[in-house]
């Protein structure tokens, strides 16, 4: 089945589309959009229905296979444009975001998801199995997640929260903050920003923290066990609680263990502070009100 829903030339302004299209599992829904922006929400019917406000020469393609219901935003002649979608689907519906100057907002999918854009922010609420967000000049917002987590960014901040699983969030002049996060496996990297993990160390969990601009803040609730190395170069090394220290020098990387020291913990900054708080302790709430604001 090929839809074609066409914006026409003659009109002034714009011409209102809405259609829905039923679904069935095991189909994916994809979405490419040059610019503009792209907003998901599930509903729980097992349709997907479309709509826009499109304008000037612009069309939107919807094609329908046994595997894949994709909808595309183009020119009248193939050619890039702008267009505003929104979009229900339902909530078992995987789903493939694409686009250049696209916004992506995305809220209720329980399924996996992947969004990539070169100039815009993605905003994702769910998410469950494989979930891919990246953004070259957009911020990266992911909430109540629950799986393999992949966020990347190179220009602009990554917040990973409330969500759970594996998880690895990259980006190069960018904070990093991991919050209210119950992962078993942490991989988080930034060259010009701080790095914020609240949430529990698992045991014979994985963690790495690593910027070289920046500060690290770690909350560590009491009982965990972790073998943590620091290497803090140029930087500083702060506890709220005591830990066992020996031989500690500026410039050199150390090692301590709490408790068993199951867990592996990694924490590098070249030239910022690493700090280590209780979770609920003055540090903890200084940073919720900083968060807050």
């Amino acid at each position: 089945m090929l839809l074609f829903l066409a914006a026409g030339i003659a009109l002034a302004a714009s011409q209102q589309i809405d259609t829905t299209v039923t679904v069935e599992r095991g189909q994916r829904l994809q979405v490419n959009a040059y610019g503009g922006e792209v907003t998901v929400t599930a509903w729980n019917r097992n349709a997907v229905r479309v709509e826009t406000v499109t304008s000037g020469r612009q069309r939107i393609e919807i094609s329908a296979s046994a595997t894949t219901l994709s909808i595309r935003a183009q020119g009248r002649h193939g050619t890039s444009t702008e267009a505003d979608l929104r979009i229900s689907a339902p909530a078992w519906m995987p789903l493939n975001l694409s686009g250049v100057n696209t916004t992506a907002k995305v809220e209720g999918i329980r399924a996996p998801i992947s969004v990539e854009t070169v100039e815009g922010e993605v905003d994702v609420t769910g998410g469950d199995g494989l979930i891919s967000l990246r953004s070259v000049q957009g911020s990266i917002s992911l909430k109540g997640a629950r799986g393999r987590i992949s966020v990347n960014s190179v220009n602009e901040d990554v917040q990973v929260v409330n969500s759970t699983g594996e998880i690895e969030a990259e980006t190069v002049n960018g904070e990093i903050t991991l919050e209210a996060v119950d992962a078993a496996a942490v991989d988080a990297s930034t060259v010009n920003g701080d790095i914020t993990y609240a949430g529990p160390v698992r045991t014979g969990g994985r963690y790495s923290l690593s910027t070289h601009n920046g500060d690290i803040l770690l909350t560590v609730p009491e009982g965990t066990n972790a073998n943590v190395a620091v290497s803090t170069f140029n930087g500083e090394f702060e506890s709220e609680f005591p830990v066992p220290l020996s031989g500690t020098r500026k410039g050199k990387g150390f090692n301590f263990i709490l408790g068993s020291g199951s867990a592996q913990v990694t924490l590098e900054s070249f030239q910022g502070t690493i700090e280590l708080i209780r979770p609920g302790g003055r540090k903890d709430r200084e940073r919720r009100d900083r968060s807050d604001h």
